[in-house]
């Protein structure tokens, strides 16, 4: 079985997570710099990216010189056969659906129903990127190392149950030098509260569950994968969401989660992976 091959859990993680905190927490402590300058900015910009791609190039690195893994890298890639149409309807419209009904909960708790219009900017900026393209850059480059390599060489080792828990929370701590980069998403988040920067982490939890139980039920599709990153950030910017509202919707996700993980128990429990 192919997902036997992915063989170096502790060397991929230890790799992708060195490389992104050098170049951020650098990133972080140049964007304060002051008087701030272009090249300021430019440097931070790029170190950014660098962080961003490092877990993708890593993934690669042991990918590639693999026969056998390539093809099960091109095969996700463009086969479709095993997904059916509620998993594609899932990976569209989950995070769509999930931040809309937050809205409508919050409503009974007095907040306006303004939340409903599209917001026309974003919540934060990339320095010379634009906030647009890191929406999508971002999920793609990301997805490319998470749904390449590193959930497949945990799955070799644990249940999906496991696999997705230990992912989420390492997901949060490699997020974590992005809190210091200025106007970064994680930056603005911080500032704006210890609550919210709690319910980015928490909300991980079911967000990497839901995905995860998508990747598996479709075939580890990789496409599969980077669509549900990408409507996750772009839902969760285009409207005027109140931040009290994306807490709810973390809770709405983690009763999904919960329901889908208890009617099928097997799946996420087994811990042989026979999928």
């Amino acid at each position: 079985m192919t997902i036997e091959k992915y063989r170096h859990p502790v060397l991929f993680y230890i790799l992708a997570t060195l490389i992104p905190w050098i170049s951020w927490f650098t990133a972080g402590h140049i964007s304060h710099i002051t008087p701030s300058n272009n090249l300021n900015i430019l440097v931070a910009s790029i170190l950014g990216i660098i962080g961003l791609t490092s877990p993708m190039i890593i993934a690669f690195s042991m990918i590639l010189p693999d026969k056998e893994l390539r093809s099960d890298i091109l095969e996700r890639f463009f086969s479709f056969k095993k997904i059916k149409p509620i998993y594609i309807f899932a990976t569209f419209f989950l995070m769509l659906a999930s931040i809309l009904l937050a809205q409508a909960v919050s409503l009974l708790f007095g907040y306006s129903s303004d939340q409903f219009k599209l917001s026309g900017v974003f919540s934060f900026s990339a320095g010379v990127f634009p906030a647009w393209f890191m929406l999508l850059i971002a999920p793609v480059l990301e997805e490319l190392a998470w749904h390449t390599y590193g959930t497949d060489c945990l799955r070799k080792r644990f249940s999906l149950i496991s696999t997705s828990l230990m992912f989420a929370i390492y997901w949060g701590m490699w997020h974590f030098p992005l809190s210091f980069i200025k106007d970064y998403y994680q930056s603005n988040l911080a500032e704006s509260g210890w609550i919210y920067s709690l319910n980015f982490v928490v909300s991980l939890i079911p967000y990497v569950l839901l995905m995860n139980w998508l990747y598996y039920k479709t075939g580890r599709n990789i496409l599969v994968a980077i669509i549900f990153h990408i409507t996750a950030g772009f839902f969760n910017e285009i409207f005027l969401t109140h931040p009290d509202s994306k807490i709810i919707q973390t809770v709405l996700l983690l009763v999904l989660t919960i329901f889908i993980v208890i009617k099928d128990r097997d799946f996420f429990f087994q811990r042989d992976y026979s999928i």
